[in-house]
C-alpha cells in the first residue's frame, strides 16, 4: 500500500465514495460548497477571512475531498480563500469551478456566456486557484431564478470543449439545465456531473436523477437544504427531534439516501455548521423515516427567512 492510499484509508468515508463517469476521479459524496466563504450578498471579503481558512483546512482534514466554488463568487475572493488555504493542493482534492455568469460593480448576477466570456472565466478561475488546469467546469445556464429554461447551449459546451482540448479543462458538468440540454450537450462533450436546483422541498428532477443515476452521471443538488429559504416542515422537525439531530442533517441524509450519484455540497463558514454537515453522511435513515420524508412536497414546507 503506499502512502497517499494509506493516507486515504484512515480517512472516514464520508457519505461513500463516487467516480465521475470516465474519469479517475473519485470523491466522497459529502463535499464542500465555498460559496459562503465569500462576504455578505456573496460579495467582497469576509467579515472573518481566518475563519474561512480554518473552514477550508477542516474540511479537508476531515476528509473532504469535492468542494464546489466559483471565480464570479466575491468576485474571486472565494477562489483566493481556497488557494490561500490549501495550496499547495493535497494529492486527491477535486475542484469543480463553474463558469456563465459575472458580477458586475452593482453586484447583480449577469448571464456571461459568449465563447470570450467563457475563455476569460476559466482563466480567472485557473489564476485566483493557482491552477494549471481545472478538474471539472460546469456552464452554468442563466434560465429561470433558480430553475433551468429551455434553449440551445451548443455554442457555450462547444467553447468548453475547445478549452479541454487546450488542456485548460479536465471534465465538463452543467448547471441548472434541463435534460433536452444534457442531451445536446452530449453530442458535443462528454458530461460528467449536472448541478440542479433539488431538496426535499423542490424535487422538479426527480426523474432526470434516476436517468442520470442509470448512466453513471453525478447529481449535484445546489441549495441542498434549500438555500435562501431554508427547509421548515413539521415532519422534518418530528424525524430529526426523535432521531436527536438537526433538521438539516435529517435533510442531508435523505439527500444521500435519495440516489447513490447524487453528491452533495453544503456550504458554511462556520466551522460548528461544517462539522453538522459532514456528521450527516454517517446518519442512517430506516425506510419508515424514508417514507416520511418522501412524503414532503413544497406544499408542506414552510419558508423561514
Amino acid at each position: 500500500m503506499t502512502r497517499h492510499e494509506a493516507d486515504n484509508a484512515s480517512r472516514p468515508i464520508l457519505g461513500g465514495r463516487f467516480t465521475f463517469p470516465g474519469t479517475q476521479l473519485a470523491v466522497q459524496r459529502m463535499g464542500y460548497g465555498a460559496m459562503q466563504l465569500a462576504g455578505p450578498g456573496v460579495w467582497g471579503p469576509p467579515r472573518d477571512p481566518d475563519a474561512a481558512v480554518a473552514v477550508l483546512r477542516e474540511a479537508v482534514a476531515a476528509g473532504v475531498n469535492h468542494i464546489d466554488t466559483s471565480d464570479f463568487y466575491g468576485p474571486h475572493v472565494t477562489n483566493q480563500i481556497i488557494r490561500q488555504a490549501l495550496h499547495p493542493y493535497p494529492e486527491g482534492l477535486v475542484i469543480v469551478t463553474k463558469v456563465g455568469a459575472r458580477r458586475p460593480p452593482d453586484r447583480s448576477w449577469k448571464h456571461a456566456a459568449s465563447p470570450e466570456e467563457l475563455t476569460a472565466a476559466v482563466h480567472d478561475n485557473l489564476r485566483n486557484l493557482g491552477l494549471d488546469a481545472i478538474d471539472i467546469v460546469n456552464y452554468r445556464a442563466m434560465g429561470a431564478v433558480h430553475g433551468p429554461k429551455e434553449g440551445s447551449i451548443a455554442e457555450q459546451v462547444t467553447a468548453l470543449a475547445e478549452l479541454q482540448r487546450a488542456g485548460l479543462i479536465r471534465h465538463i458538468g452543467l448547471s441548472n439545465v434541463t435534460p433536452t440540454q444534457l442531451t445536446e450537450a452530449q453530442t458535443i462533450a462528454e458530461i460528467v456531473c449536472v448541478q440542479n436546483n433539488y431538496n426535499l422541498a423542490h424535487r422538479d428532477d426527480d426523474a432526470f436523477i434516476d436517468d442520470l443515476a442509470r448512466s453513471g452521471i453525478a447529481y449535484v443538488p445546489f441549495f441542498p437544504l434549500g438555500g435562501f429559504t431554508p427547509l421548515q416542515s413539521s415532519t422534518l422537525s418530528s424525524v430529526a427531534d426523535r432521531l436527536g439531530v438537526t433538521s438539516m442533517q435529517v435533510a442531508l441524509a435523505w439527500l444521500l439516501h435519495r440516489a447513490p450519484n447524487i453528491l452533495l455540497i453544503p456550504g458554511t463558514s462556520s466551522l460548528a455548521h461544517l462539522r453538522e454537515n459532514l456528521a450527516a453522511a454517517e446518519l442512517g435513515l430506516s425506510l419508515q423515516v424514508l417514507e416520511e420524508l418522501n412524503g414532503i412536497s413544497a406544499s408542506t414546507m414552510t419558508a423561514t427567512h
